[in-house]
């Protein structure tokens, strides 16, 4: 589904990540972890094609296609979606409106399908709201995973989301992105694949995850089996993956 090839990306005149190469199965779930500052969320960012991230050297491939120069809305119309660490509020704007204009005219009983869907994250008290005007982290974070029930994205990016949740949110949230990414199918029938940014590793209780990398100051330092690497880099910090990348 995703392949990146020698990414190399700058954000204000600054490289951040520098040869980065990723390839990603469909129907496979990756983790992204590392130290703050590592060039996660901007790896994310240029996936999704936001301009300040500014692609200077290297390629994206989706299903075999270059999207390197396509915009946020071509890359979101051909199937890659985003939730983001931190949106922003949108005063003005409802987020009833907004799903309705995610949803689009594609699908017959729109309506039915965003009330059900709102009522899967406890949001239908929320629709007639400004975005993310009030809400608690919780509240945010569930609002940004109905928007991406709605999208219905075939790569679905997720930058830590569990950060800022409560136990009860996290546990709604996991079983929520488990069925987002077909986790209840067998890997040759899933459509999905997901790239998920996590600091705790919380979602991994409820995702069965295919590989995990660490990247530390723009580049990868370590690729396998996720929940091996955090168990490691819990009793040994990253600079163990550093001491393990000098000794390869």
């Amino acid at each position: 589904m995703l392949q990146v090839q020698d990414l190399h990306v700058e954000v204000g005149g600054k490289e951040i990540l520098h040869g980065v190469n990723l390839t990603i199965n469909s129907g496979e779930t990756h983790v992204l972890m590392g130290p703050n500052g590592s060039g996660k969320s901007t790896f994310l960012m240029a996936l999704m094609g936001f301009e300040m991230y500014r692609i200077t050297r290297g390629r994206i491939l989706f299903f075999g296609n270059d999207v390197t120069s396509l915009s946020v809305n071509e890359r979101a119309s051909m199937g890659f979606g985003l939730m983001f660490q931190r949106p922003p509020t949108i005063a003005g704007l409802k987020l009833g409106k907004l799903l309705e204009v995610i949803q689009g005219d594609t699908k017959t009983n729109s309506q039915d399908i965003i009330t059900s869907a709102s009522k899967s994250m406890n949001m239908e008290d929320f629709l007639n709201r400004d975005i993310n005007h009030g809400f608690s982290g919780g509240e945010i974070k569930r609002s940004e995973i109905l928007q991406m029930i709605i999208q219905d994205p075939l790569f679905i990016m997720l930058d830590e989301p569990e950060s800022g949740v409560d136990l009860e949110n996290i546990h709604l949230m996991g079983i929520s992105i488990a069925q987002i990414l077909e986790k209840q199918k067998p890997i040759v029938n899933r459509k999905k694949s997901g790239l998920i940014i996590t600091h705790t590793g919380y979602i991994l209780d409820y995702l069965d995850v295919d590989k995990g990398h660490v990247l530390i100051d723009g580049e990868f330092k370590c690729h396998g089996n996720p929940r091996e690497i955090l168990k490691l880099v819990k009793k040994r910090g990253y600079n163990e993956c550093l001491r393990c990348k000098k000794i390869e």
